[in-house]
């Protein structure tokens, strides 16, 4: 036999002694696997089973420190009816607040941590709680396009736990989640206002402008929110009847020195300058008639 003809056949050989050993490699170790999955969900099936509280309420604890949130809060879920009128009651309720927590179910989280400091003023997790609630809506607080209702109701606990936790860890981040929430309701309503600025509705844009800057007075929008403001005001002034225009142009006029006021040497200026021309040309014209 030649050469090649020999390496040939070794590699033949040895390739279907090394397939024949992965495959039953492969398949103990599936095996394996396998039985050590059907042990875990066995063991699993037994706890949630079992009529012994104490054993269930170890092991649904054992599962939150591990991290196995979604195996401890059905046990969680079921002791706190089990455990009502005990003093075991109060850890439990926690835990399952915890475990909606860190499952990222923000909302029925917040309502329970809430529930349980409420309930339990003087628990050694009352204080986290009280936090954690405000925290809970924070994190549902959508960005500031969409409905804000969970953006003031996150200002509303953060700030309530401020008030009653004046000297808690956690004021200093309160205080920078709040400053967050507040900026999406400055730019939440700006951009209302610029969008009614936008499609031509000025009546509505002069007094959604006037109450962003009236609810948000140091808002970063300040400058455009006044600019625009003024260009709405002459706008809605040009557009209006006859008997309404006088008024309107004098109040566009105010909005006018109450921009160069605040901002003398904005970049809109120039833009502005030309806006109050055309005012004054209407009531110089009007005044001179």
């Amino acid at each position: 036999m030649g050469r090649n003809a020999k390496m040939i056949l070794y590699t033949l050989v040895y390739s279907h002694y090394f397939c024949r050993m992965f495959r039953k490699t492969g398949i103990t170790l599936l095996a394996i696997f396998g039985l050590l999955l059907s042990t875990g969900c066995s063991e699993y099936q037994q706890v949630l089973k079992s009529s012994d509280l104490n054993y269930k309420y170890a092991k649904a604890v054992e599962y939150y420190e591990a991290g196995k949130y979604a195996r401890a809060l059905p046990i969680f879920e079921e002791l706190r009816s089990l455990y009502r009128g005990t003093m075991r009651v109060q850890d439990v309720a926690y835990y399952y607040a915890a475990c909606l927590y860190h499952d990222e179910d923000y909302i029925l989280a917040g309502y329970h941590f809430k529930q349980f400091y409420q309930a339990f003023p003087g628990n050694e997790h009352a204080n986290e709680a009280a936090y954690l609630t405000a925290r809970c809506y924070y994190l549902e607080a959508p960005t500031y396009s969409l409905d804000q209702a969970y953006t003031y109701r996150a200002i509303n606990e953060l700030q309530l736990y401020i008030n009653t936790h004046p000297t808690s860890e956690h004021i200093e981040e309160c205080n920078e989640m709040m400053d967050e929430l507040r900026h999406k309701l400055e730019r939440k309503s700006y951009e209302i206002a610029y969008q009614y600025y936008h499609t031509r509705r000025y009546q509505a844009a002069v007094t959604t402008f006037s109450n962003t800057l009236n609810d948000f007075p140091d808002t970063p929008y300040r400058e455009e929110a006044m600019f625009y403001k003024l260009q709405s005001a002459y706008f809605l002034a040009e557009n209006s009847i006859a008997d309404k225009q006088m008024e309107r142009y004098r109040s566009a006029k105010t909005s006018y020195f109450d921009f160069i006021r605040a901002f003398p040497e904005s970049e809109y200026r120039d833009e502005a300058d030309q806006t109050l021309g055309k005012i004054e040309d209407f009531l110089n014209g009007k005044l001179n008639s």
